[in-house]
């Protein structure tokens, strides 16, 4: 019989295990922990890295990464407050702006992927640093948004099962659900399997690789912006610092929710999983009291070294198999 740890699925399998593992030890070690609204707040707090990890997902299952959603997010942040409480757009005109500004940059890094054959690496890494230089083009200090549109959006609790919601967690879930459609029922996450697959067999097949590239990182983009203004509604301000590193907590969530760093084959649903994990890390370190914020990151990196070695494990196994 197959062993079972070598199945693709296993890190997945592995990771909701250990998600159910790390809640019930919390609830067995503080009071309250287990409560409806504490879960709530998991999805609340980080409805932003959800849709992150979203477009994070479709660019490592196509075989790239993405290291410049976290200061995409940080410039949707700044565009969003500037042109709402210096130029005076309408709210809903600043939200499409947005999100069509993080569609073309992120496209626009695709094309020079694809196009000029460059590493994604150094191309997303120079979006990075771009998208933060013009976070400080616009506005070294912070900008208050007061529109009373993203205050409502920052303030309004939906009822849900005895509990709440925000409309910014109803909004990471709605995109959660259209990306896993789109992942494994529309011909475009078929195409992103394949490439990351094998982007030459890709090829062969009369897949439109090029295109395929290019809308992955726009639609990575796009998420970026998206949780830009999810932020925007969070934090009530755009700022050139906001988010620093987040770009390293969505790829962490995209690996620990099972998708193999090497591309082809993973689930987008396991985005959740593993912001879920990353949530309740924190949770955990908030409720015992003691412990310094920074052991959620020392925490995260064992959990992510562990996860890639067992991709790396499991790969072996099957070229051996």
């Amino acid at each position: 019989m197959k062993n079972l740890t070598s199945a693709p699925w296993f890190t997945s399998a592995a990771t909701v295990v250990l998600l159910l593992a790390m809640l019930l030890a919390g609830g067995q070690a503080y009071d309250g922990f287990l409560s409806l609204q504490v879960m709530l707040n998991l999805l609340i707090d980080n409805a932003f890295l959800l849709v992150l990890a979203i477009g994070m997902g479709f660019v490592i299952l196509s075989g790239g990464i993405d290291l410049s959603v976290g200061a995409v997010l940080a410039l949707a942040t700044m565009v969003a407050a500037w042109l709402l409480q210096v130029a005076g757009w309408p709210p809903v005109v600043v939200i499409v702006a947005v999100l069509l500004g993080g569609a073309l940059f992120g496209g626009a890094m695709g094309a020079i992927i694809h196009f000029f054959r460059l590493q994604p690496f150094i191309v997303t890494l120079a979006g990075m640093f771009l998208a933060r230089g013009l976070c400080y083009l616009i506005s070294i200090e912070s900008i208050t948004i007061e529109d009373p549109l993203f205050v409502a959006m920052s303030q309004t609790q939906l009822p849900f099962l005895g509990g709440f919601l925000s409309p910014g967690a109803l909004v990471a879930i709605g995109m959660l659900a259209l990306a896993v459609w789109m992942a494994h029922y529309s011909s475009f996450g078929r195409a992103v399997y394949a490439v990351g697959g094998n982007e030459q067999s890709a090829a062969m097949m009369g897949l439109a690789v090029g295109r395929t590239k290019v809308l992955v990182y726009a639609f990575s983009g796009f998420c970026a912006a998206l949780g830009g203004l999810l932020f925007s509604f969070y934090m009530l301000s755009g700022y050139g610092l906001h988010a620093q590193g987040t770009e390293l907590d969505a790829i962490a969530a995209v690996v620990i929710g099972g998708t193999l760093l090497t591309g082809g084959y993973g689930y987008v649903l396991g985005a959740l999983s593993g912001v879920l994990v990353l949530g309740t890390i924190q949770t955990l370190i908030a409720f015992d009291g003691t412990l310094s914020s920074w052991w959620t990151k020392i925490v995260i990196g064992a959990l992510l070294f562990v996860f890639c070695v067992v991709q790396r494990l499991m790969g072996f196994r099957q070229k051996h198999s």
